[in-house]
């Protein structure tokens, strides 16, 4: 690519909007209403656009990793916001150690599966 890059935000659907824009910002995602059935959701420097739209071999096929600095206290705040017992579908996969890093997981309400995870040569 020749040019200079600023940011990359996905496109993701859900089953249940207003349900999904509240769990994300429970997730700490700050959030600006692009129109009645878009939302960007946003923290430090990235972001995704939450849709109004529910396909489910797209949901069922949608990851996003999302770099931290601190896979562990990314954890302990992911832990402490007991979205599991808010929001029904949602799940929590503990830290795990590959060759390349760490991270951990979790399922949003709509099936969306997003890794939360550092590199060990970043």
């Amino acid at each position: 690519m020749q040019q200079s890059s600023r940011s990359i935000r996905p496109f993701i659907g859900c089953r249940n909007f207003e349900l999904s824009r509240n769990f994300y910002r429970d997730l700490g995602f700050e959030e600006v209403v692009i129109s009645p059935d878009m939302s960007l959701f946003r923290t430090d420097n990235v972001g995704f656009y939450l849709q109004d739209a529910f396909v489910q071999d797209w949901i069922d096929n949608t990851m996003i990793f999302l770099e931290v600095h601190n896979v562990q206290e990314t954890w302990d705040n992911l832990v402490s916001l007991n979205l599991a017992d808010k929001y029904n579908g949602v799940r929590l996969t503990p830290i795990r150690v590959e060759h390349w890093g760490r991270e951990c997981f979790v399922h949003d309400p709509s099936g969306v599966l997003w890794h939360f995870g550092e590199f060990f040569n970043s």
